[in-house]
């Protein structure tokens, strides 16, 4: 199945922040996003999650990444935040609740091909007791 969406990422500039790590905690989770500085913040463009769903699935986080993803759903698309420290380490770590005071990394994720929950499936797969759900259409 191929896949084509597009991604914006967008990450506020602190004046107390170096700007190079807050690109590398977005490069951290998304190494093909191409990244530049306007404005105060960093704007990213990337095509794939790929990377990303590794961390989720090495990180065990699927079930909450699903909850994040379908709880911001509009339409083909959605959207989450991720903290900027545990990104700068390359962990994921959904923002929930309060902004951090720094602010958060926004994702947006518009899915052109297939639909957002045939996507959202490949990137975090539904789980049955914290292992993911294989499929067997898939291995036909």
């Amino acid at each position: 199945m191929i896949y084509s969406v597009d991604i914006q990422i967008t990450a506020p500039v602190n004046d107390t922040e170096v700007t190079d790590r807050v690109r590398d905690a977005i490069t951290n989770l998304f190494p093909d996003a191409d990244v530049e500085f306007q404005h105060g913040e960093l704007l990213g463009e990337a095509h794939s999650m790929d990377h990303f769903s590794e961390q989720l699935h090495r990180q065990e986080i699927l079930d909450t990444a699903r909850g994040e993803f379908f709880g911001d759903q509009r339409g083909d698309a959605f959207s989450f935040a991720l903290k900027k420290q545990p990104a700068f380490e390359g962990v994921v770590n959904f923002a929930v609740g309060n902004p951090d005071e720094l602010g958060d990394i926004q994702v947006r994720v518009r899915v052109d091909e297939p639909d957002v929950e045939s996507f959202v499936d490949h990137v975090a797969p539904p789980t049955e007791e914290g292992k993911p759900i294989v499929d067997d259409a898939d291995d036909a």
